[in-house]
């Protein structure tokens, strides 16, 4: 239906009480008579409704809805899966966003490979690429399937053309940015493009009860490019995450209308493609022989997976007046305030004039306050060159007055840490049910927490904790 016409009638006038002069807007003062407060509107337009239209289908009490036809199917990556909440639902429109390089097409083609069947073909619709260069990179991770389709457009009626065509359940656009419209003026990936071509192929998709997935480019704050409108229309957005630099990937949900938010899938990327990483705890860690000081182990919480990681601190003398502080995975701010904990309420006077570099290991980001007391131990062994026993992983948030803070899901990363088989933890008050055969100590702040570190070289963990595998 054609968009009426906005007339001269239907905008409201202001008029001067005074002297009759008349504007299109509000102004306090007239410019003709100089009078002030006498502009007011007149000739305001006559509010329209909508009238009753046609009913397309009828309205039933939702225990009659059926909602089988919302059943998840698995896409054949089980950590995918775990973030969707089961798999893809027919009609279900996903947003997968990342920054250049993180893996998104690699992750995709091999989902379009693994999803395709007799009964569910794949449409992988690149825009990006020619369709040499996606075959290409199809033989290298083995994403081969005679009912996966692959074209190279970037005009939204060839590709709805395809839709026709192929009739597929999936289908794969990449990325959502480089389609135009005809219909609508403006370049690729502007907001009018982006709303038009997201617009369509999401009522294409609830047509069909075809599942879709939009890759999304990012800017360089890594939020997603383009409007807002474009987050709230799709049903799933994930955010790829993952430095370019280490192995693993994260894939996270950020908004989920079948599922919950709060899991995370872990991915490696290696030359042969991604794969999921069922455990990838074994990424975080470094096997060492002897325990070297400026260790200490922790477990965090991504999602409601639990993943032990390492933290590393280094000490050195300074060159220069004022010291480096470097970190590297971890939050400066945080760091620094361990740093002036340690001082201030450890008594270690000896981290003010040095150079201190903190970093993780694996590439894991530890942004939560439940890393605190790893931290703080790690600098703390580094200070005095003692290592702290190997077995050993350290568990709470550290306040500024030196106390050491309950954190969440506790027993869980106490469960993960004894499945690697760690026998000592250190762990803020009341820790709940303890996994048999783990001993844990209860510290209530800062100075119990460093009664745990040997005086001497000479004191090493105790004997009856196994060596970890």
């Amino acid at each position: 239906m054609a968009a009426r016409t906005k007339t001269t009638k239907d905008r409201p006038s202001y008029r001067c009480t005074e002297c009759g002069w008349q504007t299109a807007k509000w102004l306090g003062r007239c410019p003709e008579c100089q009078a002030w407060g006498t502009v007011e509107e007149y000739g305001t337009p006559a509010v329209r409704t909508t009238a009753p239209g046609r009913v397309t289908t009828s309205a039933l009490p939702i225990g009659q809805v059926d909602g089988r036809q919302a059943t998840a199917r698995t896409t054949g990556v089980p950590e995918l899966d775990r973030v969707l909440g089961g798999g893809l639902v027919p009609g279900a429109v996903v947003l997968v966003a990342g920054e250049p390089g993180v893996g998104k097409s690699t992750l995709l083609l091999d989902v379009a490979a693994k999803s395709a069947s007799d009964e569910h073909r794949t449409l992988y619709v690149t825009g990006e690429e020619s369709a040499s260069q996606v075959r290409l990179r199809a033989d290298r991770i083995h994403a081969i399937d005679d009912h996966l389709y692959l074209a190279a457009e970037t005009d939204l009626s060839a590709v709805l053309g395809h839709l026709d065509a192929v009739k597929p359940s999936l289908l794969i656009l990449d990325s959502v940015q480089t389609v135009a419209s005809p219909e609508i003026d403006g370049a690729p990936g502007g907001m009018a493009q982006v709303r038009e071509v997201a617009g369509a192929l999401i009522r294409a998709s609830k047509d069909r009860g075809m599942s879709t997935l939009l890759v999304g480019h990012v800017t360089k704050d890594g939020a997603i490019a383009g409007p807002r409108l474009l987050e709230h229309l799709v049903d799933v957005v994930l955010h790829f995450e993952g430095d370019r630099h280490a192995r693993l990937r994260l894939v996270r949900g950020v908004k989920n209308r079948y599922g919950t938010t709060d899991e995370v899938g872990c991915f490696e990327l290696h030359d042969e493609g991604i794969t999921g990483l069922a455990d990838p705890s074994g990424l975080f860690l470094t096997r060492r022989a002897e325990p070297v000081p400026g260790t200490c182990l922790t477990v965090t919480l991504e999602g409601r997976r639990p993943l032990v990681a390492e933290v590393q601190a280094l000490t050195v003398d300074s060159q220069i007046p004022s010291p480096r502080r470097t970190t590297s995975g971890l939050e400066t701010s945080r760091v620094s305030m361990m740093l002036a904990v340690l001082e201030q309420r450890g008594r270690i006077s000896a981290l003010g004039k040095r150079d201190i570099y903190s970093a993780t290991v694996g590439g894991v980001k530890l942004s939560e306050p439940a890393a605190d007391l790893a931290i703080a131990l790690a600098l703390a062994s580094a200070a005095s060159d003692v290592p702290l026993p190997k077995n050993l992983v350290a568990i709470g948030e550290v306040g500024l007055a030196g106390e050491v803070r309950r954190v969440t899901g506790v027993q869980r990363r106490l469960a993960e840490a004894h499945r690697l088989g760690f026998t000592h933890a250190l762990v803020p008050g009341d820790p709940g049910r303890v996994p048999e055969g783990m001993k844990v100590l209860e510290v209530a702040d800062i100075g119990d927490a460093l009664r745990v570190m040997p005086r001497s070289r000479r004191r090493e963990a105790p004997r009856e904790a196994e060596d970890r595998r």
